[in-house]
């Protein structure tokens, strides 16, 4: 009787186990199934900030992977997390919250790949003191992180005091992405002087997307607003939203204001813009990381056919299109001109693979393909611009399209003369923090 009771207990717990194990069997295949995807197509490198996992730390809980907003990034491989699809991952960084061991650490760049990053400090202040960087150019460029960081900026600069006289202004706030707007709230909330300039238009970065593109945000406190319950959304309807806030809460962001250079005074700093110079205790550094659009320096490209982003994909409607790169941008680019009418676009990319794309906008580029609406030239270089053609070298071999348009999304250069001009450090990382 003993034995029996005791393998009444024994047996469902063997069933337990074996299933989980069975479980975890399997997971561990289909981790190691989209590793070897990405190896084989040279989706190896993470686009922006990323985990690094300590495998002597971890413990194989899965917490990580389970906290992931994106999917199939992190997988569990010999019983320990890794990072399977490198170029999936855009930086959310709830793995490392999730972690119970601490075995995740969020880093910059690679070892074959270098990204260049102003040195901040936690407080978000940069190695000249008085001036702090929030946002994309500080390598967070998730919309929620970016209203974070310029939410705590601002924190920071007020610890500091209010002790501007009656012409100087307590901050200056360059740029009106997420990080601005969200510091120039809390400018406003605390009752500091403060001026926000932007050089173009409201949304930074945002403002530069495709029309129609959806993105892809997280639920974010803005200061004096409360709760942005966002989690998909339009461009444009996030432009209105933030158009709106700027009615509600009567803040005040100066467009149209390029700032040309940024002095040390006595009492602060100058920044001197196209049409006005202000005097301010400190700086908040909230702009984009493109900084100048990088050219291809090619005969042809001074000419008015050659732009460096796309506004409206109906301008090209029934034109022969090129665009050149291999970023979310260029594929985001090709594929919502190719979706109007009459169009004929080319895709041309002079790597093997879009290693620095997102998986979906790699699979809707693979779909345009099949169905014959987009042509894609991998391993390809542009040679020349004419005023109806277009003369690209692929594999060594040359070939010429007509073209009315050509669209160039190579990235930008980021503004490290800028900054250097300044003071501030910059520091290129590889694979660290």
């Amino acid at each position: 009787m003993p034995d029996s009771a005791f393998l009444i207990y024994l047996l469902p717990l063997l069933l337990i186990w074996s299933s989980y194990v069975l479980r975890r069997k399997m997971l561990q295949r289909h981790a190691r199934g989209i590793r070897d995807m990405a190896i084989a197509e040279g989706l190896t490198q993470p686009a922006s900030l990323h985990p690094v996992i300590d495998a002597n730390r971890c413990i194989g809980c899965r917490s990580c992977i389970s906290a992931c907003p994106e999917q199939h990034v992190l997988g569990l491989i010999n019983d320990k997390a890794d990072l399977v699809n490198p170029t999936h991952c855009i930086g959310h960084g709830a793995c490392k919250d999730a972690c119970p061991m601490h075995a995740i650490t969020l880093v910059f760049g690679t070892a074959e790949r270098g990204v260049d990053i102003p040195l901040v400090s936690p407080q978000f202040e940069t190695s000249m003191a008085g001036i702090y960087i929030a946002g994309e150019l500080g390598g967070m460029g998730l919309i929620r992180n970016a209203i974070e960081q310029g939410r705590q900026a601002m924190a920071s600069i007020l610890k500091r005091g209010v002790q501007g006289g009656s012409d100087m202004l307590d901050v200056v706030i360059i740029g009106a992405g997420p990080a601005g707007i969200s510091a120039t709230l809390s400018a406003h909330e605390k009752g500091l002087r403060y001026a926000t300039l932007e050089q173009d238009s409201l949304g930074g970065t945002v403002a530069h997307f495709p029309r129609g593109k959806v993105v892809m945000t997280a639920p974010v406190v803005l200061p004096v607003v409360g709760n942005m319950n966002f989690r998909e959304v339009s461009k444009e309807n996030l432009l209105e939203f933030w158009e709106g806030v700027i009615s509600r809460t009567g803040i005040v962001i100066q467009f149209n204001e390029r700032v040309e250079s940024i002095t040390s005074t006595d009492t602060g700093f100058s920044v001197k813009t196209s049409g006005n110079e202000f005097r301010t205790r400190t700086i908040l550094l909230a702009i984009g990381r493109r900084g100048t659009p990088r050219k291809l320096g090619v005969p042809g490209e001074e000419k008015a056919k050659v732009v460096y982003r796309l506004i409206d994909p109906e301008q090209y409607r029934g034109q022969h299109v090129l665009v050149v790169g291999g970023g979310d941008s260029a594929l985001e680019a090709a594929t919502s001109i190719a979706e109007q009418a009459g169009t004929h676009v080319t895709l041309s990319y002079r790597s093997g693979s879009f290693s620095r794309a997102k998986e979906k906008n790699r699979q809707k580029v693979d779909a345009m393909r099949s169905s014959g609406r987009l042509s894609v030239m991998m391993s390809s270089n542009v040679q020349n611009i004419g005023d109806d053609h277009v003369e690209i070298d692929q594999d060594g071999k040359s070939v010429s399209l007509d073209n009315d348009a050509v669209i160039i999304c190579a990235g930008g250069i980021l503004p490290t003369p800028f900054l250097q001009a300044t003071g501030i450090e910059v520091e290129t990382k590889y694979g660290t923090a």
